[in-house]
């Protein structure tokens, strides 16, 4: 068995917050679909979820279940904490076929085990949970009612712990070896896709003490026209001459993801560059300045706003959002939410990543910090030049 993340009394504290959100809802039974979900409760991690996978959590005092394909069952012994009894794999002539599917085999298992009556909350807005699995599930639990649980799991992790900070804190390292190599290797004529590739590794190798994780986002970086959309992939593109060049990018330990953006300047800063990177960098201190316990997600956001304004600037989307443990395709936690609205009150534990960035016609900048909260105010984890590096 590999070494766990974290001691068995922190997977039974997760559990006792789980039970009681649980115990609230009135849910006898709470299936996750959320692969940072499954990994939060268990620790199982392993590259499996491309078929149906899923973590039982009963409301009695029992230890959780895995399930997922057959094959993968042995990695759930290597990786997750739980007997091996609590880890099982559904059979191999269930896996992607016409006639049936593994919803039916789980469905059968849960019933078998006592556990297909009562309320059941499931996980409604999970990426790799379908249609055709729920519709499968639900029809062969028919004595079950089942409740929307998008979530409950998802907000007992948005506060941390001291061990996952540590996680943070690392991750946070190699975020940035990660824009110290962008910096490096970024220069007119080299192709996208090359700097990709050193950023990569940077990413993955960065540090002799700990391993670095595939990220849930993969590297984005935009340069010239590109900069303007904020989510356009790597291509065989050669860096040009004088282009303004937007990097989000982020370091991951043991599934721990701190993000990271900066912005590198090829040649003379433009003026309406550099103008609109004094708006987003004092925007940063007033984010940072907003941040405390009991301040609501939509203070710190209007904290922004306010400054941007003043420089005439405008942006819609949100600036950041609850950010830990995370799987492809976001490492996003889908909780709090630096948006105008959202009164979520932020408390000690919580970690958000403040993402500003402004994307202008043909052209953007961005810049961005992994923060916790802690109990006298905030601390930026990752620790980085904010200004923009100007590469001559």
């Amino acid at each position: 068995m590999l070494p766990l993340p974290f001691r068995p009394d922190e997977y039974a504290r997760r559990l006792r917050h789980i039970r009681e959100e649980m115990a609230r809802r009135s849910l006898d039974l709470l299936i996750v679909n959320d692969v940072a979900n499954q990994h939060y409760i268990t620790a199982y991690d392993g590259w499996s979820f491309y078929t149906p996978q899923v973590v039982l959590v009963p409301l009695a005092d029992v230890e959780p279940v895995w399930i997922g394909r057959a094959m993968d069952a042995a990695g759930g012994l290597l990786t997750a904490w739980m007997k091996r009894e609590n880890i099982v794999g559904f059979p191999e002539d269930y896996v992607q076929r016409p006639d049936r599917h593994p919803m039916d085999w789980i469905a059968g298992w849960i019933e078998k085990k006592g556990w297909g009556r009562g309320n059941i909350g499931i996980e409604l807005e999970a990426y790799y949970y379908s249609p055709k699995a729920h519709a499968r599930l639900t029809a062969g639990l028919p004595n079950a009612t089942f409740h929307d649980a998008d979530l409950l799991v998802n907000w007992v992790r948005s506060v941390k712990s001291d061990a996952e900070v540590d996680y943070l804190r690392k991750a946070a390292r190699l975020a940035e070896e990660a824009v110290r190599a962008a910096y490096e290797v970024i220069e007119p004529g080299v192709r996208e896709c090359d700097a990709v590739a050193k950023i990569q590794a940077a990413q993955i190798a960065g540090s002799p003490d700990f391993a670095g994780d595939i990220t849930a986002l993969p590297p984005t970086i935009l340069g010239g026209e590109n900069a303007s959309a904020p989510h356009i992939m790597w291509s065989d593109r050669r860096f040009g001459e004088n282009e303004t060049v937007a990097l989000e990018l982020a370091g991951v330990v043991r599934r721990y993801a701190s993000g990271l953006a900066r912005t590198l300047q090829l040649g003379a800063m433009p003026v309406k560059v550099s103008d609109t990177s004094k708006a987003v960098l004092e925007g940063m201190d007033a984010v940072l300045s907003s941040i405390r316990p009991g301040a609501k997600a939509e203070d710190v956001e209007a904290s922004w706003r306010k400054v941007i304004e003043r420089y005439g600037l405008k942006k819609e989307s949100r600036i950041g959002y609850s950010i830990g443990a995370a799987y492809p395709p976001d490492w996003g936690e889908h909780t709090i939410s630096l948006c105008q609205g959202d009164k979520t009150i932020l408390q000690p534990g919580n970690v958000l990543h403040s993402i500003l960035g402004m994307w202008m016609d043909g052209w953007g900048i961005e810049v961005s910090e992994t923060i916790l909260v802690t109990a006298e105010g905030c601390e930026t984890l990752t620790r980085f030049p904010r200004e923009i590096h100007v590469k001559r």
